[in-house]
């Protein structure tokens, strides 16, 4: 194992569980500093212990992306205790499938506030933190292949994985000036709690044919990633590697959305 992120400070929203807390432990491993960024502060706390037993170094914040408040106090909490921040992951994120003739305006603006908003607040509040350093940094977006193709139950999810595109590229035009990049990684589907959730949904509102199976049926590798499929492209964008990279949406899925 490399140690391509040795002594960066990472921070990772919503890596109590599935991609964000893989990407964690995956940069944990390769050396960096993390601050393991979540609502559910216990389970953050969980994963925290989890890298700090295997040698790793690691604290929680509880934060909500979509408080500005909340997410500038994790980046001060990462420069309280390591530092200074290197790279900064808008991971977290929802979704609420209806059919698209029930959605609602209070479904639509819950799902749009926290994955589109809170990538806005945690881009600018990072970018702030490495302009206030007078150093480069890195953002790195999760983004989705529902950004690049609208699905019929999850329309609000689309609409704000591709809001968050927009961002990536808008922020990436505002702040390579200042030497930081900004690009995004697009999963496709993933085996992670957040799914299991999204296949309950789905039954309940009579759309179970279009769930975690279904659509896995798609993929040309034959199988759903794991999260761990995630890291590698995660530990490219937040490295040395990925310097002359900014803007950029890098799918990971298996093959099932060819754009």
């Amino acid at each position: 194992m490399g140690k391509r992120v040795n002594g960066r400070t990472i921070i990772v929203t919503g890596s109590a569980s599935g991609i964000g807390a893989a990407i964690a432990k995956g940069c944990a491993g390769e050396g960096a500093n993390l601050v393991i960024a979540d609502l559910d502060e216990v389970a953050a706390q969980g994963v925290a212990r989890e890298i700090v037993e295997g040698g790793g170094r690691a604290i929680a914040v509880r934060v909500d992306v979509t408080d500005r408040s909340s997410v500038r106090a994790g980046i001060e909490a990462a420069v309280a205790e390591f530092g200074a921040l290197d790279v900064y992951f808008n991971n977290a994120g929802m979704n609420a499938p209806l059919k698209f003739l029930d959605i609602t305006e209070e479904n639509f603006e819950l799902v749009m506030r926290v994955n589109a908003l809170g990538v806005l607040i945690g881009t600018q509040e990072a970018a702030r933190q490495f302009i206030a350093q007078g150093t480069s940094g890195k953002v790195v977006n999760t983004a989705s292949i529902a950004g690049r193709q609208g699905f019929a139950n999850f329309a609000p999810y689309s609409a704000s994985k591709a809001a968050v595109i927009s961002l990536t590229q808008a922020a990436a035009r505002s702040f390579a000036e200042q030497r930081i990049t900004v690009n995004a990684f697009a999963p496709g589907v993933v085996a992670t709690p957040l799914w299991k959730k999204l296949d309950e949904d789905l039954a309940k509102i009579g759309a179970a044919d279009s769930g975690f199976d279904s659509m896995s049926s798609d993929i040309l590798l034959g199988r759903p990633a794991q999260p761990d499929d995630i890291v590698p492209t995660a530990l490219f964008l937040a490295a040395d590697d990925s310097d002359y990279i900014t803007g950029q949406v890098i799918a990971i899925d298996g093959g099932m959305i060819l754009v």
